[in-house]
Formats: structure tokens, C-alpha cells, sequence
């Protein structure tokens, strides 16, 4: 059957099943969209691609320049080839005119490029739209002097009697313009900025999955519009385009400024390595370059000490740098430390690793970091102030060494208390949670003196409160949490309905524990896409540094991977502590089956190893239903086996392929 008699046989009901761009929020595109993404390691002539389709567009919109004197480009290109340019091209053109249509091409191309980059995504589809635009407007110049061939392909390309339209001319202008956006970003991606200090970069992150999208969408609509057998409105296509591409720009914008400003604190990050002492730290901190008249001035109990930053040196200084926001526990915390430091009936504090530490050495210093310091936030500043005996900073205008702070003490707006020598070293970047945690037990308050911090799930605790808020009051170091999802919804139901029955039993024998579940996007599917991407966004293409590095990412490799299993994904936590991660069937026969392994609880002292050791066993039971996709170019690759219980090296048996699109009864194609 052919393509036309073929699309034709559709259904009207068929057709309607497709889903109408137009009509999907924005995060159940990118979710489409973000699964067809896989590695960005197909290589591609990215720079003579954009030379060539950026003369072809730049041209065409210059119609009255017939002869044109640019330099021919003579460089190779040769990838992508041109089979697969003008498959993609001749996709394009056989696109059905709707929004449906429109939709299911786009993703079919989607599909094909899927180990490309997001830059490379848009700009082949725009060099495959190239291939029909640049022929009409190169035939549309020749005159009639031109040879004989020439003027026998325009007239059997009916060139005459064909019209461009300017909607079509202006469109395929704004799309380079938001082509270059998205190799600005893909550029600026490359130069590996620490997130931290370039956060609009990583929200730039979040926008590229629906710009690519739109951007291939329009270029799909444009084609059928410009080979004559579509009538899209394209002004729809490029508002959209518009609205999802300027957020992009947006970004892009801040995380230059971003850019600028951390350049800017370069000299005082140069001067932080010289610091003798510290005054001089803190001098780098509150004095060193400020732009405003005011004085930064120190209070203890009230009164103002005259001597200012001086009166710190030779000491050791807790400097407790947060905003103003709810601190009314660390000031009460900190305030029994104080009392502690001054109280001359303590024991004294003996040999420490060979290092005597006096508690009258110690002073506490408050440094508030307020973005906008109105009349609301300097009252509030000193309702605080009121309620403090220790030292206190005013200062009413951003600090000059902010950067300080955010880069050498790790600050990002929660509370800490970083802990500095008398040689204005940093001992401790943070010792509010040892404080928390331990009290004046902990002094004097180095890393070494409290519990070691596990840090190897730290930036999945940070991506799960940015996914929601609330999980903090989940995931209490006490209690145990399953974080789950997946895209079978009866393996969801199955799985929730199973663990709901765990926390109805949380005593085993004299072992107490308290369960807590989780489900990624089931208040807000919106979630999904964003949950995997800020995990996607912490893949390193390099080396690992050190072995907490090292487990960070096996980490994140083994979570994308779960993300491929047909059922679900697990992951149990105590507390921060997460103590596994696993697919979705052994899982669901773990907790499914507790009552079967539930006094091993009590023999282990621990709900999490009991729970652990079962796991595994299911988990060698059905084996050979876990599986992982690994994706490579060669699919006779050397690839061992996902499964965490084998590794081995797997054989390739048989390869099948089925398209996607052609062998779709939905097919748009003609």
C-alpha cells in the first residue's frame, strides 16, 4: 500500500487519538520529549552546518540581492550525509496538514536524532528544511540567461508559479535566531561553570527540551506550507515559539550576568589566598572595596564595640552567617553555646589530637546576608539583635565579600556556622549541623569532632526539596522513606497498596521504625520531567575527583539506568542515609512479602539490612527480568550486563528493528 492510500485508510478515530500540540501542558511535552533524549555522543559538522544553513536563510530573506558576492564555503561536509538530511527532510514534506500530524513527525524526528545533542537536534532539522527553502529561492534567482538546466529544474519545480510566502521568510529568520540561543546555551553548557555560581545555566536546562520541540515543530509546519501541500496557520507556531524561546533567552541573559559577576570577584577571591590572619578575613568580608558610605559596625550585647573587626584578633570565630528567615532556633542554640564559652565552672577542655583549644578563645560572630535591606528587614534585624549577647554585624548594604562567603564558605542561604583560626584559615565550613547534633559536646567544632557527614546523596536531598518542599518533613533522620516511580500505573498501585501495609506495622519485637512513602510527580506529574532532569544534569563526562565524587556518580548512573525499567524504580533512605536502590518487581515482592522476612528485622536491629538482604534474593529469582537499555552506536558493542547482581559481559543473540513512525497505523505520512 502506499503512503497516501495508506494514510488515507486512517480512521477518522485514529486520527483524533493523536495527541494536538497545542493542547498538552508544557511538562507533559518535555516528558515526551526527554524520552526520546538518550546519549549526546553522535558527532556531527556543526560548524560548517551552521555556516551553510545560516547563508541559505540570511539569503533568502535579501531577495532583491540576485548576485551575491559571499565566499563560497569549500569545506567537507559530510555528517550527517545526505541520505539522512533528505529522509528527514522528505518526512517533512509528507506531513499531513494538522497540529496532530505536525506533532507526530516531530517526535518521529525526535526519535531519529535521539543521540544527538539538543543543539545538533535543531540544527540538522533546520539544514533538512534547508534542503527544499535554499533550492526554491536558488532557482527562484536564475534569470533567464541562466543554463539550460537550471531553467529546466525551475520550471519543473513550477517556480514561477509558486509564492514563498513573508510568513514563511520571517519565520525562517526567527528560527536561526532561536537556533543561535540554543547553541549559545549548549556553548556556554560546555564550559562546565559550577552550577552553583551560574544557577540560570541550570535553568536554561529545564527550557531546552520545549524550545528544540517547538522549534522542530515550526520547522515541520513550515515545510508543508513552503512544498504547497499544508495550509498551517504558522503565526500559531511562532508565538508559541516566541513565549517558550524567550524564557530560554531570559536565562541565558542572567547566567551571563552571573558570569560577569563572578569574573568581577575574581580580585577578591585572589586576595582571600594571601590572608594572614583573622581580621583580615573578615576585613576581605565586611570592608575590602565596599561601594557605600556606611560603616559595617560590631555590637556585642548592645553596645558597640570600638574597636570594630579588631576585636576578633587572636581568636577563633564562630561566624553565624544566615538570612533572616526563621533563625529563631539556631540564635537559641548558638546562645547556649555562648553561655557555655563564658562559663568559667566548665572543666577544662584537655588535649585534643595534641592541640589545646581554650574556650575563652572563642568568640561568635552573626552576619546576616539580606538581598534588600527595607524598613521590614531592618526591623526584623534588630527584634534578632535584641535577643543576642554575643557579636553582632550591621550593615545595611550588600556585603563586599559575599563572594567569600558563597565560594570559599559554601553559603547558599541556609544557616551556617563556619568555623575560623586565629590565622584566618577556615577549620569548618559548617558546623551547625555538629552543633545541632552533638551541642557544646562538639567543641571546638571541627569536622573531625562530630558524626562523618555522608555526602554522597547530598545533591539528591537538594534536587527532592526543589521537587518538593515538603519532603524535609518526611524525611526525618529517624525515619525510613521510599521514593518511588515509574510508567506502569498498575506496578504504581500494586507497589503503594503494599508499602501502605508495611507502615501499619512499625514495631517488630522491642525495634520501632517509622515508614514513610513517596510517589515522584503524584500530586504534579509536571515533577517527572524535572526530577530526571536535574539528575541528567549531574552526569560528568570526566573523571571522577575522590571517592566521594566517585560515588556521586554511580550514583546517578545507576538511577538513570533504574528510570529504564519497565515496572518502577525504589529507592529507601533512613533519613539522608540511603541505604538502596533497586528496580521495580524485587521491590514490589520485598515489601509484598514482609511478613515473610519481617522478624529478621529484629536478628539485624535494622528494618533497612533486613529489607536489603531479602531484596537481593528476589532479585537473583527473576534476574532475567531486569534489564536495563544502554545505548551505543555499534550494536555489536562490548556492553556488560546492567543487572547490579552480574556485570558480566553480554553476548548479542539478534538485533530487530521496527520503525516507529512507518509501522505506526497512526502514521501521518502521505
Amino acid at each position: 500500500m502506499s503512503n497516501n492510500a495508506f494514510s488515507s485508510a486512517l480512521s477518522n478515530e485514529q486520527k483524533s487519538e493523536l495527541p494536538n500540540p497545542f493542547e498538552l501542558q508544557d511538562y507533559e511535552i518535555v516528558h515526551k520529549v526527554y524520552l526520546t533524549h538518550f546519549n549526546d555522543d553522535e558527532s556531527y559538522d556543526k560548524t560548517i552546518l551552521i555556516e551553510l544553513v545560516s547563508n541559505i536563510i540570511s539569503a533568502s530573506s535579501q531577495i532583491s540581492a540576485t548576485n551575491s558576492n559571499s565566499v563560497l564555503n569549500t569545506q567537507v561536509f559530510s555528517k550527517p550525509d545526505f541520505p539522512d538530511l533528505k529522509r528527514i527532510s522528505c518526512q517533512m514534506i509528507t506531513t499531513r496538514g494538522t497540529p496532530e500530524c505536525v506533532h507526530l513527525t516531530t517526535m518521529w524526528i525526535l526519535q531519529r536524532l535521539k543521540g544527538f545533542s539538543w543543539d545538533a537536534k535543531a540544527l540538522i532539522t533546520l539544514a533538512a528544511f534547508c534542503l527544499e527553502y535554499g533550492e526554491y529561492w536558488h532557482l527562484y534567482r536564475l534569470q533567464s540567461s541562466e543554463t539550460t538546466i537550471g531553467n529546466s529544474l525551475k520550471q519543473l519545480n513550477q517556480v514561477v508559479s509558486r509564492t514563498v510566502s513573508y510568513d514563511i521568510t520571517d519565520l525562517a529568520t526567527f528560527l536561526l535566531e532561536v537556533l543561535r540561543d540554543i547553541i549559545k546555551w549548549s556553548a556556554l553548557s560546555a564550559l562546565d561553570y559550577n552550577l552553583d555560581e551560574v544557577p540560570s545555566l541550570s535553568e536554561a536546562l529545564h527550557e531546552i527540551p520545549l524550545v528544540v520541540y517547538w522549534t522542530l515543530a515550526t520547522i515541520v509546519a513550515s515545510t508543508g506550507n513552503l512544498v504547497g501541500i499544508s495550509e498551517h496557520t504558522l503565526s500559531v507556531y511562532k508565538k508559541k515559539l516566541t513565549e517558550v524561546s524567550k524564557s530560554l533567552k531570559d536565562h541565558l541573559e542572567n547566567s551571563q550576568v552571573e558570569i560577569d559577576g563572578m569574573n568581577a570577584s575574581g580580585g577578591i577571591l585572589a586576595k582571600y589566598d594571601k590572608i594572614k590572619d583573622v581580621v583580615g578575613f573578615l576585613r576581605l568580608v565586611t570592608e575590602e572595596g565596599k561601594g557605600s558610605d556606611q560603616i559595617p559596625s560590631i555590637f556585642i550585647d548592645k553596645s558597640k564595640v570600638k574597636s570594630g573587626i579588631e576585636v576578633f584578633k587572636n581568636n577563633y570565630v564562630l561566624l553565624f552567617i544566615s538570612s533572616l528567615d526563621s533563625i529563631g532556633d539556631e540564635i537559641s542554640l548558638l546562645n547556649s553555646i555562648y553561655k557555655r564559652l563564658q562559663d568559667n565552672q566548665e572543666p577544662k577542655i584537655n588535649d585534643f589530637k595534641k592541640e589545646d583549644f581554650k574556650k575563652e578563645d572563642f568568640k561568635i560572630l552573626w552576619i546576616p546576608i539580606v538581598d534588600i535591606w527595607d524598613e521590614k528587614s531592618k526591623e526584623q534585624f534588630r527584634k534578632y539583635k535584641e535577643s543576642i549577647k554575643w557579636h553582632v554585624l550591621e550593615y545595611f548594604s550588600e556585603l563586599p565579600g559575599k563572594i567569600i562567603i558563597k565560594e570559599r564558605l559554601n553559603y547558599s542561604g541556609d544557616p551556617i556556622v563556619s568555623v575560623i583560626d586565629p590565622q584566618g584559615q577556615v577549620m569548618n565550613e559548617n558546623a551547625m549541623h555538629i552543633i545541632f547534633e552533638w551541642g557544646f559536646d562538639a567543641f571546638p567544632f571541627r569536622k573531625t569532632d562530630g558524626a562523618d557527614i555522608r555526602k554522597r546523596w547530598k545533591w539528591f536531598w537538594n534536587l527532592m526539596r526543589k521537587v518538593d518542599y515538603d519532603i524535609e518533613e518526611k524525611n526525618n533522620k529517624d525515619r525510613y522513606i521510599f521514593i518511588y516511580g515509574g510508567d506502569d500505573t498498575k506496578w504504581i498501585q500494586n507497589f503503594t497498596k503494599a508499602i501502605g501495609s508495611i507502615k501499619k506495622k512499625q514495631n517488630i519485637g522491642d525495634i520501632d521504625f517509622t515508614i514513610e512513602y513517596y510517589q515522584i510527580g503524584k500530586e504534579d506529574p509536571a515533577k517527572i520531567p524535572y526530577f530526571w532532569m536535574g539528575i541528567d544534569g549531574r552526569k560528568q563526562n570526566k573523571a571522577c575527583q575522590g571517592k566521594i565524587d566517585c560515588e556521586i556518580q554511580n550514583a546517578v548512573k545507576m538511577l538513570l539506568c533504574l528510570r529504564r525499567d519497565p515496572s518502577g524504580w525504589v529507592l529507601l533512605s533512613k533519613g539522608q542515609h540511603v541505604t538502596l536502590t533497586g528496580h521495580g518487581e524485587p521491590m514490589y515482592q520485598t515489601v509484598a512479602d514482609f511478613d515473610k522476612w519481617k522478624n529478621n528485622v529484629a536478628d539485624k536491629e535494622s528494618f533497612d539490612v533486613a529489607f536489603k538482604e531479602y531484596y537481593h534474593i528476589k532479585l537473583k529469582e527473576i534476574s532475567s527480568r531486569v534489564s536495563c537499555a544502554y545505548n551505543s552506536s555499534n550494536v555489536l558493542a562490548t556492553i556488560s550486563c546492567p543487572n547490579p547482581s552480574c556485570g558480566r559481559v553480554m553476548e548479542v543473540s539478534s538485533v530487530n528493528y521496527m520503525c516507529c513512525h512507518r509501522d505506526d497505523p497512526k502514521s501521518c505520512c502521505n
